[in-house]
C-alpha cells in the first residue's frame, strides 16, 4: 500500500486520483507522521461495504444460533406465509 502526505493530496489530487482510479490500489494518507485517512476508488469501497454487510449478517445468526433464538424449518415457512399474505 502507498502512502502519501497529506500536503501531497493537497497539491497533487487530480493525479492521485487518477492514480487510484487506475491502479485500484488504496493510499494510506498521513498528517505529522499519522495515519489519518485511507483513500480508496468508488469501486473498492461498495465492495468493501457489501462485504461487511455479509459479515455482520452472518454474525447476527451465529448470535442467534448461541442464544438459541432459531426455528425449525415448517416454523420459519408459516411464519412467512402470514407475513406474506
Amino acid at each position: 500500500m502507498r502512502t502519501e502526505l497529506v500536503t501531497t493530496l493537497k497539491r497533487q489530487a487530480t493525479e492521485l486520483l487518477a492514480e487510484l482510479e487506475r491502479d485500484r490500489e488504496p493510499i494510506l494518507i498521513t498528517q505529522h507522521g499519522m495515519p489519518s485517512a485511507y483513500l480508496v476508488d468508488v469501486e473498492s469501497f461498495d465492495a468493501m461495504q457489501q462485504r461487511m454487510r455479509m459479515l455482520e449478517g452472518i454474525a447476527r445468526g451465529e448470535r442467534a444460533l448461541e442464544e438459541q433464538r432459531t426455528m425449525t424449518h415448517a416454523e420459519a415457512r408459516t411464519r412467512l406465509k402470514r407475513w406474506l399474505k
